[in-house]
C-alpha cells in the first residue's frame, strides 16, 4: 500500500463535470490499494472574483480580512469533491488548512508554512477515508487564517507529502508534463521524462508556470519526487527529482 498525495488546480475543479472526472482519477488511485490525500485549489477564477469584490468594497483591505475571504474558495472545492466521492460510494472527508495541521507565519496573503502536524489526516486515513485538504492556506500562531500566495496549493501538497512521508506526490495540471518550452507557444517543444530540482527551479524562476519556485525548493529540501501530470489526458507525466543522487546510486 502506498500513500499518495494528489494535487489538482483550479481548471481541474472548474465545474461539476470536471470534479466528477478528477474524482474518477482519485477513485482509481484508491482502488489500487493506496491511501489517498488530495489537495485542491479554488475553482476556476474564484480567487480573482473574491478579490475583485473585496476591492470594490474596500480599495485598501487589511491582509487578515482578505485571507479570511480568500480561504473560502478552496473550502468550496474540497467539500464539493468530498460530496462527489460520497455519491460514488467512497468514504471521504474534507479538511481546511488549519484542520489539516498546517501552521504558518502571520504574513497575510504571503504566509510561509512553518510546520505541518498531520495527526488529523493520519486518523482519517486509518479509517479508510479519502482525505481532501484545502490548498493555499493555513493558520498562524494566533488562530488567524492565512493564505500562501501564488503557487500555494502546490506548496501545500509538497509540505503534506513531506510530513506524511508519502510515496508519491502528483501535481495534476492542464498540461501533461514539463516541456523544453511552452508547448502552446512553441510547436517544437518536447516533453521531458524527468528533470532535476535545480533545472526545474531555474525554469520556474524564469517564468515557467508549471510549478512555483517555493514548491520546488521545498521538494528539494525534503527530497520529495514530484510527478507533473495532466488531469485531462491519461499519459505519463514528468518527474521532478534529485537526478544527481540517482546517477551516484547507479
Amino acid at each position: 500500500m502506498a500513500l499518495m498525495v494528489l494535487k489538482f488546480g483550479g481548471t481541474s475543479v472548474a465545474d461539476s463535470q470536471r470534479i466528477r472526472h478528477i474524482c474518477s482519477l482519485i477513485a482509481r488511485a484508491y482502488d489500487g490499494g493506496n491511501q489517498v490525500v488530495v489537495v485542491l485549489s479554488a475553482q476556476g477564477h474564484t480567487t480573482d472574483r473574491l478579490m475583485d469584490q473585496a476591492l470594490e468594497l474596500n480599495p485598501n483591505p487589511s491582509g487578515r480580512e482578505l485571507d479570511m475571504l480568500l480561504t473560502t474558495g478552496e473550502q468550496i472545492s474540497i467539500s464539493l469533491a468530498a460530496l462527489c466521492m460520497e455519491h460514488m460510494g467512497y468514504e471521504a472527508v474534507s479538511l481546511t488548512g488549519w484542520q489539516a495541521g498546517i501552521r504558518t507565519t502571520d504574513d497575510y496573503t504571503q504566509a510561509q508554512i512553518q510546520s505541518v502536524s498531520p495527526a488529523a489526516i493520519k486518523k482519517e486515513l486509518a479509517r479508510g477515508r479519502i482525505v481532501f485538504v484545502a490548498g493555499f492556506q493555513g493558520v498562524d500562531a494566533w488562530g488567524n487564517l492565512t493564505t500562501l500566495g501564488r503557487g500555494g496549493s502546490d506548496t501545500t501538497a509538497v509540505a503534506l507529502a513531506a510530513a506524511l512521508r508519502a510515496d508519491v506526490c502528483q501535481i495534476y495540471t492542464d498540461v501533461d508534463g514539463v516541456y523544453t518550452a511552452d508547448p502552446r507557444k512553441d510547436p517544437t517543444a518536447t516533453k521531458l521524462e524527468e528533470i532535476s530540482y535545480e533545472a526545474m527551479l531555474d525554469m520556474a524562476q524564469h517564468g515557467a508556470q508549471v510549478l512555483h519556485d517555493r514548491c520546488v525548493i521545498l521538494a528539494r529540501r525534503h527530497n520529495i519526487p514530484i510527478e507533473v501530470r495532466s488531469s485531462f489526458h491519461d499519459v505519463p507525466g514528468t518527474w521532478v527529482r534529485n537526478l544527481v543522487a540517482q546517477e551516484h546510486a547507479s
